[in-house]
């Protein structure tokens, strides 16, 4: 899955997202949002420019029982996940270069 965007599901979340062994990126995002289809190309580069970290979307209208778990009221809301638990928040459009820094920052021992 390295330098691909994962998708999470309600299925695979608890493996691919809290029991990894790498920092992961988690973009909640719904179909309809307008501006999580803007952040939808940087999420792809993001994916491609870390491959040994995990990077995926979570559908909020597949998956709302996620979202709630984790009081996402607002998209897009991106986490950052290192071992099973939230390093980082955002809300909302960021760019590119805040979110290689939190990633960066969770990759470090």
């Amino acid at each position: 899955m390295a330098g691909a965007v994962a998708e999470f599901t309600v299925d695979n979340f608890d493996s691919e997202v809290l029991q990894s062994s790498s920092p992961v990126l988690v973009d909640f995002w719904a179909p309809w949002c307008g501006p999580c289809r803007q952040i939808a190309p940087m999420i792809d580069e993001l994916a491609n420019d870390n491959p040994s970290l995990k990077i995926g979307k979570l559908n909020i209208d597949d998956h709302p029982e996620i979202a709630q778990r984790y009081q996402v009221n607002t998209i897009p809301t991106l986490l950052v996940f290192k071992d099973g638990n939230i390093s980082e928040t955002f809300i909302g459009v960021r760019p590119k270069a805040q979110l290689q820094e939190a990633l960066d920052s969770a990759g470090e021992a």
